[in-house]
């Protein structure tokens, strides 16, 4: 199984990378920032290094599949993510930080699993997508920030 320094390690590294996407929505005064998503990327992290424990422990005696409880991740973080989106007068609000959520989500199982070049790179394409692509929608559709 994992030795305690692998598990500490890769709880450290799910708080790390989710937090610079949580940095990136704190900035933008989005109502899940920081914090939020720190705990869904740990939270993440743990439960598929869970899923990987049980898995290790049970394999030989009954069939599982670690990725059920992954699987049950994801659609949890569906309900989060709704709880993120407002819709008022103007449109719709919170879809951005809602995908984050979920991104954030996913950074933490694969590094709860150990996959940390793909937890790595979906960061940085991640945060490019975030700081960068404002900037684009404005230049070439005029768009102003409206997300909130």
């Amino acid at each position: 199984m994992f030795s305690d320094i692998e598990i500490f390690i890769r709880l450290f590294l799910a708080l790390i990378l989710s937090g610079f996407i949580g940095l990136e929505r704190q900035i933008r005064r989005r109502t899940a920032g920081l914090r939020t998503h720190i705990l869904v990327g740990l939270g993440s992290s743990l439960i598929m290094l869970t899923s990987l424990y049980i898995f290790a422990i049970y394999k030989n005696e009954v069939p599982l599949d670690p990725a059920r409880i992954a699987a049950g991740v994801i659609t949890g973080i569906g309900f989060l993510g709704a709880g993120a989106i407002i819709r008022d007068r103007e449109g719709i609000k919170g879809l951005t930080t809602a995908a984050s959520l979920w991104v954030v989500a996913g950074i933490g199982l694969a590094t709860g699993c150990g996959f940390y070049k793909a937890a790595l790179f979906t960061t940085v394409l991640a945060l490019l997508t975030l700081f960068f692509l404002r900037y684009v929608e404005r230049i070439m559709f005029g768009k102003e920030e409206q997300e909130k």
